[in-house]
């Protein structure tokens, strides 16, 4: 009887995992209605407004320089660029990567940040070596002691 009080008060998660407690729910891609309407508002005085943006900015108002300048040049993000690193085949190659890595950033042409992610992806590749080491030792392994396989 005391199981059957608690499951009525009990709260957190009722449903099982990768149950969802809405299946219909809204669509994926759906927008929400209020942004549809100030969009529908906007879209027919999009001309106007940004012509008054532009004569504040122009005019000395900070927000509206700083709202223009946005505009024109958004925020860098990745950027391509060439990178003349060594090709890695094996983990002998990674000393020579990785010297390439700090070699451009010595000469300024990566910023550390760029450095670090490439660093990364050094390391990943020499992870990949490793798994696949030791799944040729395990394959190697079953091939010579069958007997010893799961």
């Amino acid at each position: 009887m005391a199981a059957e009080k608690t499951a009525k008060k009990q709260r957190g998660c009722p449903f099982q995992p990768g149950q969802s407690g809405n299946p219909v729910g809204r669509p994926f891609g759906a927008r929400n209605k209020t942004t549809l309407a100030a969009e529908l508002l906007l879209d027919s005085e999009a001309e106007a407004l940004s012509k008054e943006a532009v004569e504040l900015a122009l005019g000395g108002n900070v927000l509206a320089l700083r709202l223009c300048l946005d505009r024109i040049l958004p925020l860098r993000r990745e950027r391509l660029r060439p990178c003349m690193l060594p090709p890695l085949q094996s983990a002998t190659d990674v000393a020579g990567a990785l010297t390439a890595i700090w070699g451009a950033v010595s000469e300024g042409e990566f910023s550390i940040a760029e450095a670090a992610e490439l660093t990364r992806l050094v390391e990943s590749f020499v992870s990949g070596l490793e798994v696949a080491r030791r799944a040729a030792r395990q394959e190697e392994a079953a091939r010579i002691f069958p007997h010893l396989g799961s």
